[in-house]
């Protein structure tokens, strides 16, 4: 399975850049593992759509479904098992368009609370670094 991660705007959070690329370098040991991010212009909708392709496409948004780490990874390794590539699209501030939203297979919330751009994407690394490690047997997960 191929992760395809698109990101409007790049992070300039200097500890979120540091945790974005150790959640990388984790998780290119379970998946391949692909980060773009897009400039927000008025071309952004359409670079995002090219980079989805053909994947499965989770789109994080505020009205999305809440997760637990289990069932994360219960919705990674059923796609896996389908063959299937997931690509996930994390929005600059105001959001995703009515384009992005609608193209989305499935939205996911990563809580009801607001996060910075930058904030958001490593924590949506570290949950799926979680959802993968727990696929695969490793211990970094806890019950």
């Amino acid at each position: 399975m191929n992760i395809t991660i698109i990101t409007v705007g790049k992070p300039q959070l200097s500890f979120a850049q540091k945790g974005i690329a150790e959640y990388m370098k984790r998780l290119s040991r379970f998946e391949k593992i692909t980060i773009y991010h897009v400039k927000e212009n008025s071309k952004t909708d359409e670079i995002i759509i090219k980079h989805i392709g053909r994947s499965w496409c989770i789109v994080l948004d505020e009205q999305g479904t809440e997760y637990s780490s289990h069932q994360l990874s219960e919705l990674f390794e059923n796609h896996k098992n389908q063959s299937n590539n997931i690509a996930l699209v994390v929005g600059g501030p105001d959001g995703h368009s009515d384009i992005i939203r609608n193209r989305a297979d499935s939205l996911w919330s990563l809580s009801k609370l607001t996060f910075p751009h930058d904030v958001a994407v490593m924590i949506m690394l570290e949950a799926i670094y979680r959802a993968a490690t727990i696929n695969a047997g490793h211990p970094y997960h806890r019950d």
